[in-house]
């Protein structure tokens, strides 16, 4: 199936976005026997069913005249990005600072390939990290994931 690129169609929601003071985390598009095009958003509050389907309602229409499949049929999503999801761009890394995160390696570091810890900082390249006192700097090349640890002490 034929479809326009991700930036062309995020192109197309970011003003209703920006107008809804929402932000567009990622658009993903899945190709399959049920294609469903799919925008993670995010506000500065959070995500909840209500704020989805506003969004949903208000990017329907948008999309019709964008036509991102060309005439195909496909499902439209609009989701909460997740608590667990990989931190990706300078403004998640950003919205994380002084938070725990989850690494997890490619290779081993001094015997281990999963670890939790404080991000303290981030340029681009590189990762801050501080556990226990100690510092450490990852290339984000040596990373194959990194996402907020998520407290579960408090659920009982």
């Amino acid at each position: 199936m034929k479809v326009k690129t991700i930036e062309e169609i995020q192109n197309a929601l970011q003003p209703i976005a920006d107008e809804m003071e929402i932000e567009i985390v990622e658009v993903e598009f899945k190709q399959g026997r049920e294609p469903a095009l799919t925008v993670y958003i995010d506000t500065e509050s959070g995500v909840d069913l209500d704020t989805c389907e506003k969004f949903h309602r208000a990017i329907d229409p948008v999309l019709d005249e964008v036509d991102p499949t060309f005439g195909a049929p496909y499902t439209l999503n609009v989701s909460s990005p997740g608590l667990d999801r990989p931190l990706k761009t300078e403004r998640d890394f950003q919205k994380c600072m002084g938070q725990r995160v989850e690494v997890k390696l490619f290779a081993p570091l001094k015997g281990k390939k999963f670890f939790e810890a404080t991000l303290v900082g981030y340029d681009g390249n590189c990762i801050e990290l501080e556990e226990k006192g100690e510092s450490m700097k990852l290339e984000i090349s040596k990373i194959a994931k990194i996402c907020r640890a998520i407290d579960m002490s408090g659920l009982e």
